[in-house]
């Protein structure tokens, strides 16, 4: 019945819509039409996503293009065809929300590794993450951004909230979003303060929860705070001839809408210029905050270092970890290192430490790294106490295929926001925050209805969820039988599956 969109489409569309007109007369041929439009937007979509899988899976603007595309062609379909009918757009709806949320091509598997899911394996589409991705790039001062302009910048990120209404596991995009967010905010990457409040404002609009979109406003207000905060902070000390505080920037957070607690924090011995730098920032903000308690998050914190060697001069853009490592050879420069020795020094825990001495030894593309290393694999499984490290005083930086004297190397990477170290972590803090919304609306429904049935209460559930994620069943059940554990809600003596609210 349908035709590939290689043929003329003003002949399919002619015929189409014939054929649209006189079934339309008859009282069920609508119905066999819209089953086979389903089919053939399924097949044509996913056929076109698995000819540009090695793409897409790996380029967030290539996705992000080709699922809008499919959206063009099968709505000018539709539109065309079938007069844009409300059956028909609702099929293409319904076909396309299946294909943006297909793990066929490419998934992500949520593992949870607690409680009676251990085992369970929920695979769900990657749309989610590559979407926020694709926001980072166009937010964030990139190759992609810098040549938009910003009437393009604006239609893009309509695109992104188009195919998000479309996908199911919201909440996967909210967290990557929010991580990418955080990123720019500390780094001060954003390519634009007013397209990210517009961005979170339009949000808002399409209907993501109030809670997250409140944390990330709060998040620009913090910035903006902070702006005045530094202005204040060095006037403050200007009178103590403390040459270190022009060059600091200070940036302090509510940790509710960062989401950052005393457990998320990782040990470091500070260089002691910053050491002795600490006490000053709290004292003031003690003085402009009475009650309030500073918690320190070095693995948040970024600097520049300049390193001079008998190459040049350098400005090094590191983070605080990178930092730390680094001042173990500002009074011996030409000394080697053991892993214990650096882990003494610095304080890092032994992951953090792998990763950071990584980062300086095997940086991507980049031809001279900052140190080196008797680790002849330059696999960081393959460091261990006795591996020694030392600073590459050969060190210089490659501009057109020449060695230059002076130039600027950024070594900080993706910023680690965490201190998890694998995906297994982040997987249970997802199931874990979806277990805490399934009992939120529980309780929320069973506050209004009183006594539910239930199949209704787990209808009303799917309702209040949907634009999260779709909890299964099991989930559903399970947490059922947490609330009635807990005395939250009871089963009806008469009918077990009635549940009653315990006020």
């Amino acid at each position: 019945m349908f035709y590939s969109f290689d043929i003329d489409p003003q002949i399919c569309f002619l015929e189409l819509r014939i054929l649209y007109r006189l079934i339309n007369r008859t009282s069920d041929g609508i119905d066999t039409v819209l089953k086979f439009l389903d089919m053939f937007i399924r097949t044509e979509a996913l056929n076109d996503m698995r000819a540009n899988a090695n793409t897409i899976t790996t380029d967030p603007e290539k996705y992000v293009e080709q699922l809008l595309t499919m959206f063009s062609k099968f709505s000018l379909f539709v539109a065309d065809a079938f007069y844009g009918d409300a059956r028909f757009l609702t099929t293409r709806d319904k076909a396309f929300q299946d294909v943006v949320n297909d793990t066929c091509i490419f998934k992500m598997e949520i593992i949870s590794s607690k409680g009676k899911c251990a085992d369970r394996i929920q695979a769900e589409s990657r749309c989610p993450e590559l979407l926020a991705n694709f926001t980072d790039l166009i937010l964030r001062k990139t190759s992609l951004s810098k040549r938009l302009s910003s009437e393009e910048i604006d239609a893009k990120l309509n695109d992104v909230l188009l195919i998000l209404k479309y996908v199911q596991n919201k909440d996967v995009f909210m967290r990557f979003y929010k991580t990418h967010l955080t990123r720019r905010l500390i780094l001060e990457l954003s390519a634009d303060q007013e397209k990210e409040e517009q961005m979170i404002t339009r949000m808002r609009e399409v209907g993501m929860p109030a809670d997250f979109v409140t944390k990330l406003f709060r998040m620009l207000q913090d910035i903006e705070v902070n702006k005045d905060l530094n202005s204040v902070f060095k006037s403050s000390i200007a009178s103590n001839n403390n040459c270190i505080a022009d060059s600091i920037s200070i940036k302090i957070l509510n940790a509710g809408a960062w989401s950052r607690g005393a457990a998320d924090r990782t040990q470091v011995q500070m260089p002691r210029e910053l050491e002795d730098f600490i006490p000053e920032v709290e004292d003031f903000y003690r003085k402009q905050h009475s009650g309030r308690k500073l918690q320190w998050h070095h693995h948040w914190s970024h600097g520049t270092v300049i390193f001079t060697n008998k190459m040049g001069k350098f400005d090094l853009d590191v983070t605080t970890l990178q930092l730390s490592v680094l001042y173990c050879w500002n009074d011996r420069p030409h000394e080697q290192l053991s892993f214990e020795c650096l882990r003494t020094a610095t304080q890092l825990s032994a992951p953090e430490l792998v990763r950071t001495l990584y980062s300086l030894v095997a940086f991507p593309k980049m031809r001279y790294q900052v140190l080196c290393t008797n680790c002849s694999t330059l696999n960081s499984r393959d460091f261990n106490d006795s591996t020694l490290f030392w600073i590459n005083q050969q060190f210089t930086v490659i501009k057109n295929g020449r060695e230059q004297n002076r130039g600027r190397i950024n070594l900080i990477g993706r910023l680690q926001l965490s201190v998890k170290t694998n995906v297994q972590e982040e997987h249970d803090d997802i199931i874990a925050l979806r277990i805490l919304r399934v009992q939120e609306a529980i309780v929320k429904v069973m506050k209004v209805r009183k006594r539910c049935q239930s199949a209704q209460l787990q209808t009303e559930l799917i309702q209040l969820l949907k634009h999260m994620f779709l909890p299964p069943k099991k989930m559903i059940k399970e947490q059922i039988e947490w609330l009635i554990e807990n005395g939250f809600i009871a089963r009806d003596s008469n009918d077990l599956n009635v549940f009653l609210y315990v006020t």
